[in-house]
């Protein structure tokens, strides 16, 4: 039963582990950890936090993922996803609100592994995440404005419209050797890209910025003249102050369910990527389990909420990974990074980080995808065109959930569109002794006072009526009703409502109600809902001859009265 809980590594690494096997996860493990270096530094002070808690979250968060989690492949650690909420979350709340908020979404997480909701979350239509990460990506590369331009100001205001209008008001401070920096920066990762794409793009522009800073003595901002010395071990873990005001719990439940939702999606679309190119297949409900304890103990460690990354997942399979332990020995070699070179690392010019983002933000975007998808149904390109004005305009939280309800109402559109495909038809014409079923193969005979009507199609809310003047079109109601429902996929609430109000209406026009053809789900449905007792077991059946049968018996009880 809890076998789909156990993490891949277990199910894996139980199997035996050669050295050959060793030897391939390790060159994935330190190609990945070279990428993601710059990257969680990137992310954490895009974030609103130090380039240190980025780097704590990678390795923490990062080893237990890949430890815990249901995917082979899967790399977690910051990511650009979150940049947006938890920026949002830090100026309202400080990082201790953002602490807790976590806190309570790895429950939430958990929770929603331990509920096997995991593969709920294919059903997020595609135009959402689109729109939604291409909103991510335009505010990803507005919040680098600052340190891209060199701009003399204060923390740039979280709107997008504010902010803007605050780069407006600072350009006049613009500092040109950091954006001659900035420039060049961008320049050697195009040059890497499409040149030497084996090469790491982000740490070998960052390497050629910090190397140009030393060797010109350019005055710019660092690491170290903002945040001070990157630290070379891991700090103490500890839990967070719960001591929040009572009227901010509300905030933090809400900002909880918006890092477990993005937590989920982020991590679960990375792993269907990375299965998508090994052919393997993750097990979802285990990847979120995993997610939830690596993001408590991210916390504990003084991190930021972490999920699967999606592009260093992708190097991970490109470099040859092999099992998990490929992910848990880039959490390792991140942590000899800050244990042997925390110096160096500290003099990386925030000018050149902001460029690595600006290229995370132009990757994330997917222009083409997104122009592509407003050749879309109109319906889709409402959704993908909500979405990604709310994310940008409104806020991350208002994006998801207007976006969900949108999508949710798209959804109800079209099954009711489908409903002109459902119908309720005679199957035997009235006072006919002989009739053909088209799926018998020989024919019944039907009494004179029987009338047998057959529903194609799902009963549900959007057809839910189409038996409620059915009895209204005879001159003389029938004294029994067959109601054949083989062709009936599922039924759900609405229509079993309506199920139940036409059997009241037949028992006050004197008409015996039958079903036929109540088979499998639809009979459990039934059963569960109340209508089997209501209607009666022995005036349901699973096929029509048996319904004719009682038909018949009822028909004669009738006559002798």
């Amino acid at each position: 039963m809890f076998r789909e809980f156990l993490p891949k590594s277990f199910l894996i690494l139980r199997k035996g582990y050669s050295f050959a096997l060793f030897r391939k996860d390790l060159t994935a493990g330190v190609t990945v950890a070279i990428i993601a270096l710059p990257l969680a530094m990137a992310f954490a002070i895009a974030s609103g936090v130090t380039p240190g808690q980025g780097i704590f979250t990678a390795i923490i968060a990062g080893f237990l993922i890949s430890a815990l989690g249901g995917s082979r492949y899967q790399i977690g650690g910051p990511v650009g996803a979150f940049i947006v909420i938890l920026y949002d979350i830090i100026q309202r709340n400080g990082y201790e609100g953002l602490a807790v908020s976590t806190l309570i979404a790895s429950v939430i997480l958990v929770l929603m592994g331990l509920f096997r909701l995991g593969s709920w979350i294919k059903y997020i239509p595609h135009p959402l995440v689109v729109g939604f990460t291409t909103g991510l990506a335009v505010i990803i590369f507005s919040s680098q404005i600052k340190d891209f331009f060199g701009l003399k100001m204060g923390t740039p205001p979280a709107p997008f419209v504010e902010k803007w209008a605050a780069y407006i008001h600072a350009f006049p401070t613009l500092h040109l050797p950091t954006l001659f920096l900035g420039l060049a920066t961008l320049a050697v990762i195009l040059l890497i890209r499409k040149f030497i794409p084996r090469l790491p793009w982000g740490i070998g522009s960052i390497a050629v910025a910090t190397l140009a800073v030393y060797v010109l003595d350019l005055d710019v901002e660092t690491i170290q003249s903002r945040f001070g010395q990157i630290p070379n071990s891991l700090p103490r873990p500890a839990f967070p102050s719960f001591a929040i005001p009572l009227e901010r719990w509300p905030e933090i439940f809400t900002d909880a369910i918006t890092i477990a939702f993005l937590a989920g999606i982020e991590s679960l679309l990375s792993a269907v990527i990375a299965d998508g190119m090994m052919g393997t297949r993750h097990r979802s409900n285990s990847e979120l389990v995993g997610q939830g304890v690596a993001n408590f103990a991210s916390v504990l460690f003084g991190g930021i909420p972490a999920s699967g990354a999606i592009a260093r997942t992708a190097a991970n399979v490109k470099s040859g990974a092999q099992t998990p332990m490929a992910g848990m020995i880039h959490a390792i070699v991140l942590f000899l990074f800050i244990l042997c070179l925390a110096p160096i690392v500290s003099q990386v010019p925030l000018v050149a980080l902001a460029a690595v983002l600006i290229m995370v933000a132009w990757v994330m975007a997917e222009v083409g995808h997104f122009i592509h998808l407003l050749k879309a149904p109109i319906g889709d390109m409402a959704v993908l065109a909500t979405t990604f004005l709310l994310t940008v305009f409104v806020d991350i939280t208002v994006s998801v959930l207007f976006g969900t309800i949108l999508a949710c109402f798209l959804f109800m559109k079209r099954m009711s569109d489908c409903s002109k495909h459902t119908s309720l038809t005679k199957l035997f014409q009235e006072k006919s002794s002989e009739a053909y079923d088209p799926d018998a193969l020989e024919h019944k005979s039907v009494p004179s006072n029987v009338e047998v009507y057959e529903f194609q199609g799902p009963f549900f809310f959007g057809v839910a009526d189409v038996l409620k003047d059915v009895l209204n079109n005879f001159e003389k109601p029938p004294k029994i009703f067959i109601l054949r429902m083989r062709f009936v996929p599922f039924i759900d609430a609405s229509g079993m409502n309506a199920l139940k109000e036409f059997y009241h209406k037949c028992q006050r026009s004197g008409t015996t109600l039958l079903l036929s053809g109540v088979k499998g789900q639809t009979q459990l449905d039934l059963s569960s809902y109340g209508l089997t007792t209501l209607i009666g077991p022995d005036h349901i059946f699973p096929h029509i001859d048996e319904a004719l049968s009682r038909a018949r018996y009822l028909g004669e009880e009738i006559e002798k009265t």
